[in-house]
């Protein structure tokens, strides 16, 4: 079979599927503007976008222009590949940055299956959702109305779609939902797992050192920048609390400066604007800001982890939460979907108000205090991870069983 992936930041969600079902004996290929990753069997295409946006254009049309030039750029990249023979039995495409906009266009017939992540709303989801930075006003209602042309025109084009989870399914208009199966990407559980004997080792940019080991007194949290959407200024502000409550108490912080959901904040990063907030009642030298690390290096942050807090707006799911249970973590997750389909509070994690500092200060020195009650939770996390999210058992499986199944149709139509 013949198997084309389309994805702007290649491999992207498709980092497991795309080399297992090269390993399968076929002939697998992808369509990326940035290449992020060689992988084993793959053969990768890329190609360019030809310009900018528009000066001047109508701000409310940014987004679809942006959307639409990306388009352009992958169906001329794709007509390529057809002109030199390459005709795919299947296209596996994540239609988010606007790429699969025009794969119709070059090959009608053949089947897309489209990575369904999530379709916005101006109230109930991540908008609006935090009242500290505002109710979206007529502008930005339609601004997510039009945000929303780039998904509409994909559903009304792709033959499947594949979600991570039944929340983020349930944001899609009800009439597209049947044709989206939910599979999550998966934890590579064999990779991601509790080490009782972990230590992590740190130096600071001012030269400090840090070692710390599973067992010891250590507070995480993760996230690939430091945004208010992923909950960063309400877990900032637990920490005079907790500190003054756990004088032996170590923060370990994972994330970058910049902004990957929602707006950017008017001057400045949000990780400073909040750090400044509450710096002259917290210790420096306990509260490590690590930035992004290298996997290995996160992954030991997990295991020596005592408690985690993880917080979203009602939003995507992140693989760091599922990550920490894999490991063994005690996750402290916000109120909020996806996360309370995942996590049931006092069974394999703990639930908290997401706009609530002293909840979670509550429900961390519950986990500091008890760690032998609490060690039954972690072992349900695990399990969780082991029997519903794990890579090879569960997901890819069910991923490589959806593929074929659409790409054994194409060829039988031929």
């Amino acid at each position: 079979m013949r198997i084309l992936f389309v994805h702007q930041n290649f491999p992207g969600q498709y980092k497991h599927l795309a080399p297992a079902l090269a390993a399968r004996g076929h002939e697998v290929h992808a369509l990326t503007i940035n290449q992020q990753a060689p992988l084993p069997g793959v053969i990768v295409h890329c190609y360019k976008v030809g310009r900018g946006s528009s000066k001047d254009i109508h701000p409310w049309v940014v987004d679809i222009e942006t959307k639409v030039l990306r388009g352009e750029a992958c169906a001329k990249a794709a007509d390529r590949l057809n002109d030199a023979g390459f005709v795919p039995d299947v296209i596996c495409a994540h239609p988010g940055w606007g790429e699969a906009l025009f794969l119709r266009e070059v090959w009608p017939t053949v089947p897309q299956l489209h990575y369904v992540e999530f379709f916005y709303a101006s109230e109930g989801a991540d908008v609006g959702f935090d009242p500290e930075f505002g109710m979206p006003d007529f502008s930005m209602r339609s601004r997510v109305r039009l945000k929303n042309a780039n998904n509409l025109l994909n559903l009304n084009v792709m033959d499947q779609g594949l979600s991570p989870t039944y929340w983020q399914r349930s944001t899609v208009p009800e009439k597209y939902r049947e044709a989206i199966t939910v599979i999550h990407d998966g934890v590579d559980t064999d990779v991601v797992k509790p080490d009782s004997a972990a230590t992590f080792a740190w130096r600071s940019e001012d030269g400090r050192d840090l070692a710390v080991s599973a067992g010891e007194q250590v507070l995480t949290f993760v996230n690939r920048n430091l945004e208010p959407s992923r909950g960063y200024h309400i877990f900032m502000r637990s920490l005079p609390e907790l500190l003054f409550r756990h004088p032996k108490l170590q923060v370990l912080i994972v994330g970058g400066d910049d902004v990957s959901y929602g707006a950017r904040p008017i001057a400045g990063s949000y990780k400073e604007r909040f750090l400044t907030e509450v710096e002259d009642r917290i210790d420096p030298a306990r509260v490590h800001f690590l930035g992004q690390i290298p996997y290995a290096k996160y992954l030991k942050v997990l295991q020596v982890s005592m408690a985690h807090v993880y917080l979203t707006y009602p939003f995507v799911l992140s693989w760091s939460m599922l990550e920490a249970m894999s490991a063994g973590c005690l996750v402290i997750g916000s109120r909020t979907p996806p996360v309370e389909e995942v996590i049931v509070d006092g069974e394999n994690g703990l639930l908290v108000e997401f706009g609530s500092p002293i909840q979670i200060a509550d429900a961390v020195t519950r986990v500091l205090n008890e760690p032998e009650v609490t060690s039954s939770i972690r072992k349900r996390a695990r399990n969780t991870a082991l029997l519903d999210f794990d890579l090879r058992t569960q997901c890819l499986l069910k991923q490589i069983d959806l593929v074929e199944q659409l790409a054994v149709v194409q060829i039988c139509k031929k």
